[in-house]
């Protein structure tokens, strides 16, 4: 599970199995892209989306909404997909673009700073900019995910 912010976590399905992990982190709600898991306690909210197909903006919007509310109730959010890396990330984008007023761009740059494995889909990242008004080419992020790549080849590897 990676901390985005201290309100907002990415993570994949088999972390929304884990109680006591969602406990610890003091999860109050989970956004759900792969599956839905209920616990006690914890509000959330089952929307099906799949990894590589385009993002519809009523789905969008209702996840968003989600994450938002839960923040405003100081509740913290985890928002989980199968993997933890496309389909999470890319809510996590648009959560923070609205929370936090921030482009598309930047809001996927402060992500990838705490989760480097983030890589949103091209369908889900064009699902964004058709959604935000925003022209960014696909390539740009490519880029970043690459840069980032070569950056962790570089760091020296702990036993």
């Amino acid at each position: 599970m990676y901390s985005i912010r201290p309100w907002l976590y990415i993570g994949k399905f088999r972390e929304t199995l884990d109680y006591n992990l969602l406990y610890q982190s003091n999860i109050g709600s989970m956004l759900q892209l792969a599956e839905s898991v209920q616990h006690p306690g914890i509000s959330s909210l089952y929307i099906p989306v799949e990894d590589g197909e385009s993002l519809s903006f009523d789905k969008l919007r209702s996840g968003v909404e989600f994450v938002r509310l839960a923040k405003a109730r100081d509740k913290n959010v985890l928002i989980a997909c199968g993997a933890g890396i496309s389909r999470g990330v890319s809510f996590a984008i648009a959560s923070l673009k609205e929370e936090e007023n921030l482009s598309l761009l930047d809001a996927f740059r402060e992500i990838q700073a705490e989760h480097p494995q983030a890589t949103p889909h091209l369908e889900l990242w064009q699902s964004l900019c058709d959604y935000y008004k925003e022209n960014v080419p696909y390539n740009t992020i490519l880029k970043l995910i690459f840069q980032q790549m070569a950056m962790a080849k570089r760091l020296p590897k702990i036993p």
